[in-house]
């Protein structure tokens, strides 16, 4: 279809930020009827910030948008939504105890036989096969996409934002999804496609944009661009290739290393990755790199005992431990500090000292309990992490970000482990808790212990890592040794650029 006329959308300059930290800076976009426009970018560059100020969930601090030639401003999803723009989210938000029907319809506000026939004759138009009496309990994750879709035509939209919407589908899936974003598109819909995978971009779309820092990078018709170009676009022309400063590499050469690994992994399968195999060796950090649904944390909740292993083995200082529990797991020594913090990591309405000593209270000795032991033990954690608190009895919900996540560090560290798996340890906190858990890692690592690290952030996992694991959508794609460690690297093999294993 030809793109001409009024953009559907268009955004002007947009800026938002949030505690004096600007995540966009000045975000300039035009999408046209019958356009598949993509998005790509890494991890926090400000996509999903973006999506939010188009659909109404943020307010920009700066900037304009445009719907089909009108300034808009939105306080809410609903008024987005009347003026014809809908997102698909990457998790589609379904009730399960509803039928499709009553999920499709939630919030419309024509009467029930109006949206009955509305909804009938778009699953017909679009050629899908859906019964909408269903129990949504039953759908596939594509088939749940499918009902978000027809969710966002029922509302009659005429912008549609896809976040991710093939990370959890099988081959024939998306090949169903990439003929009905084809076919929505001819019939004039806008489509704002999010993704990290290259290959989907030179598949489907007609235009591409690369957001970096907040910034756009690159854009234009997705002919003018190459693989190569786009990650150029990805990659900070800033960035020094170099991997540390010389204080820094002071730091690792004072690491000490031995010939036995402390863990050894081997053509490990879960359910979101397949046949990964490293070692891990005392006194080194691990990176483990990779963008969205690549199955960097489904590998760590496998390895550490919180999800299932199809195949494989996971060997802790030469005991297998592959059938292990997580319990029996973290008294041998391998403990997870995981993403989500406030979901899996504190207890936030308890004290300081309550969340330090959670998971060694079984091996404390007291008569009735060990209250002096714990308090002593809470106090030096306190003190060697420079937890900001009044006392190790002030509750922890009431500390900031960054000394929360001292706090879950601390907790781990009191186990005693000989392999801590990191996972984003440095997301939502500033920039001095930052390096003070950066110093954290420095000091573990010289100590002996073994350290998996799992960030998104490039630049960190550059400054930090003896050796970088790079997964792309669930495989291992190579391992880079230190002396090959640079963001281009990184960001190549992250996105599918290169591929084929090398295992060092």
């Amino acid at each position: 279809m030809e793109k001409t006329g009024v953009p559907l959308l268009e955004i002007e300059h947009m800026y938002k930020q949030f505690g004096g930290n600007p995540v966009l800076k000045g975000v300039d976009l035009t999408l046209k009827a019958g356009e598949i426009f993509a998005m790509a970018g890494g991890n926090g560059a400000g996509k999903s910030t973006l999506m939010k100020i188009i659909t109404g969930l943020y307010k920009p601090d700066g900037g304009k948008m445009k719907v089909k030639g009108t300034a808009v401003s939105f306080t809410n999803t609903h008024e987005a939504h009347l003026q014809g723009i809908y997102l698909v989210p990457q998790e589609p938000l379904i009730f399960p105890n509803m039928s499709v029907e009553e999920n499709i319809m939630i919030g419309v506000p024509e009467n029930r036989a109006q949206c009955k026939k509305k909804i009938k004759i778009i699953i017909e138009k679009l050629g899908w096969k859906l019964n909408v009496q269903r129990s949504a309990l039953t759908l596939t994750i594509a088939e749940k996409q499918l009902v978000e879709i027809i969710r966002g035509l029922v509302r009659e939209a005429e912008v549609l934002i896809l976040d991710e919407p093939t990370s959890t589908l099988t081959f024939g899936e998306i090949d169903s999804l990439f003929i009905n974003i084809k076919r929505l598109a001819n019939d004039g819909m806008g489509v704002l496609y999010i993704t990290h995978r290259f290959s989907e971009i030179f598949t489907l779309a007609d235009s591409v944009a690369v957001l970096r820092d907040g910034v756009i990078s690159l854009q234009g018709p997705v002919k003018q661009f190459t693989y190569e170009k786009l990650v150029e676009g990805l990659v900070s022309q800033t960035t020094p290739k170099e991997k540390n400063s010389e204080k820094q590499q002071l730091l690792l050469k004072q690491t000490t290393t031995t010939h036995q690994a402390a863990l050894e992994v081997t053509d490990l399968t879960g359910s979101r990755f397949a046949g990964v195999s490293f070692q891990l060796f005392p006194g080194e950090v691990l990176g483990v790199a990779g963008v969205v649904g690549a199955g960097r944390t489904e590998l760590a909740e496998a390895i550490v005992g919180l999800d299932k292993i199809l195949a494989g083995r996971v060997v802790l200082n030469e005991r297998d431990i592959t059938n292990d529990s997580f319990r029996r797991r973290l008294n041998a020594g391998l403990v997870y500090v995981p993403e989500d913090r406030h979901a899996h990591g504190i207890f936030s309405i308890t004290s300081i000292k309550n969340n330090i000593t959670s998971t060694i209270l079984h091996r404390l000795k007291g008569i009735l309990f060990p209250f002096q032991e714990e308090r002593a033990l809470a106090a030096s954690y306190l003190a060697d992490l420079q937890i900001k608190a009044e006392s190790i009895d002030q509750e922890l919900k009431s500390l900031s970000g960054g000394n929360q996540q001292k706090v879950v560090l601390a907790k781990y560290l009191a186990a005693h482990p000989k392999v801590i798996i990191l996972d984003e340890p440095t997301r939502g906190i500033d920039a001095h808790a930052r390096n003070d858990i950066y110093n954290m890692i420095h000091q573990l690592k010289a100590s002996g212990l073994a350290v998996l690290l799992i960030t998104s952030d490039m630049e960190e996992i550059q400054q930090l890592s003896n050796r970088v694991l790079v997964m792309h959508e669930g495989s291992m794609v190579t391992i880079l040794p230190e002396n090959e460690i640079t963001i281009e690297e990184i960001t190549s093999y992250a996105f599918g650029v290169q591929s084929g294993v090398k295992y060092r």
